[in-house]
């Protein structure tokens, strides 16, 4: 029997797999606060931690954790036995699965998620790659709805 939306594992287990080595490479090449410049003032790699969700909200808030879970496990969920998707669809609920997975399984180890992309030019505040994984899905499957909700273009 084959494995039912293929693109949505590819992309979940892609996702979470980058988001690991990324935090793994942080995690034991920097210490806690170092910064790296790539490009001076605009672009550097800063190890911090945030025990919050997206921008710090919900700090010390334990249910983060289990709303990863729950999500993670709802989204395992929809693309086993659920309908078969369409490949950005399967690709965008992959990439949320894998990013929620990356943060969810920081949050139940330690707590908090270890971030380190560090946009300074904008002052935005500090991601990974779990964040971007997320972003990413939601945008494809904002995309997925637009082009499902446009009207066929007569001949």
């Amino acid at each position: 029997m084959p494995l039912r939306n293929p693109w949505f594992w590819i992309a979940a287990i892609a996702s979470y797999g980058l988001d690991r080595a990324t935090k793994e490479w942080v995690v034991h090449h920097f210490t806690l606060g170092e910064t790296w410049p790539l490009w001076g003032n605009v672009f550097h790699l800063t190890y911090v931690t945030n025990p919050g969700a997206a921008f710090s909200l919900l700090q010390g808030w334990g249910g983060l954790r289990w709303l990863s879970l729950g999500v993670s496990l709802a989204l395992m969920g929809l693309a086993w036995f659920g309908p078969r998707l369409i490949r950005w669809e399967q690709v965008g609920y992959g990439l949320v699965l894998g990013g929620a997975l990356g943060n969810g399984l920081d949050r139940f180890l330690t707590g908090e998620v270890v971030d380190f992309f560090d946009l300074r030019l904008i002052r935005f505040p500090i991601f990974n790659v779990a964040d971007i994984s997320i972003n990413l899905g939601i945008l494809c499957l904002i995309l997925v709805m637009w082009q499902q909700s446009r009207p066929e273009r007569s001949r």
